[in-house]
C-alpha cells in the first residue's frame, strides 16, 4: 500500500489529536473520579469539615448544632469553586508536564496558581474552625482540648486530620 506524503501527514496528525484526547479523557476522568476532597490534600473528606464524631461527644445543644451545620454548609460552599480551579489546574499542570518540552515557565506558573488557591482554601478553613468553636461553650471548648492531647497528628480517614480539620494539619488539637 503506497501513502502519499500528504495522506501520511494527516494519519500522523490524527493519531496525534487521539492520543491527546486519550490523555485529556483519563485525566479528567480521574479528576472527576478522584475529586475534590477524596484522599490526602486539601477539600472535604469524610469529615465535612467538622468531625461529627468528635463534636457529637462535646452534647451540644439543638441551636448548636443548627450553627454548626449552617457553618459547614456556607463554609463547603465558599470552597467548591476554588476546589473546582484546583482540580482543573492541577490537570492543566500534569497536561504541562505530559508536553514533549515541558515549559517550565508555564509549570512553576501554574503551581503557584495551584498554591494560591490552596491557600485561599486553607484560609477559609481557619475562619470556619474558628467560627465553629466560637460556638461552643468554654466547657465544650476545653473538652474539645482534651480531646486533641490523645490523638495522634496521622492522617484519619479521606485523608483528614483532627476534629474540626478539612486535609492533612488542619484539626483542631488544643492547640489555642
Amino acid at each position: 500500500m503506497n501513502l502519499t506524503r500528504t495522506e501520511v501527514m494527516n494519519m500522523e496528525k490524527l493519531v496525534k489529536t487521539l492520543f491527546t484526547v486519550v490523555v485529556v479523557t483519563f485525566f479528567v476522568t480521574s479528576a472527576f473520579a478522584y475529586g475534590p476532597g477524596s484522599g490526602r490534600g486539601h477539600g472535604s473528606g469524610p469529615h465535612d469539615g467538622c468531625d461529627s464524631e468528635t463534636l457529637s461527644q462535646l452534647n451540644l445543644t439543638a441551636e448548636q448544632a443548627t450553627k454548626i451545620d449552617a457553618l459547614r454548609e456556607a463554609f463547603l460552599k465558599d470552597c467548591k469553586p476554588l476546589q473546582d480551579k484546583t482540580v482543573s489546574k492541577r490537570n492543566n499542570l500534569k497536561i504541562l508536564w505530559l508536553q514533549q518540552n515541558p515549559d517550565q515557565e508555564k509549570i512553576l506558573a501554574m503551581q503557584k496558581e495551584i498554591k494560591a488557591l490552596m491557600d485561599q482554601i486553607q484560609e477559609k478553613r481557619h475562619v470556619y474552625r474558628l467560627n465553629v468553636y466560637n460556638v461552643l461553650t468554654p466547657e465544650q471548648k476545653e473538652k474539645l482540648k482534651s480531646y486533641g492531647s490523645d490523638r495522634g497528628s496521622g492522617h484519619g480517614r479521606g485523608g483528614t486530620t483532627g476534629y474540626l480539620g478539612v486535609g492533612p494539619g488542619a484539626g483542631i488539637r488544643g492547640n489555642y
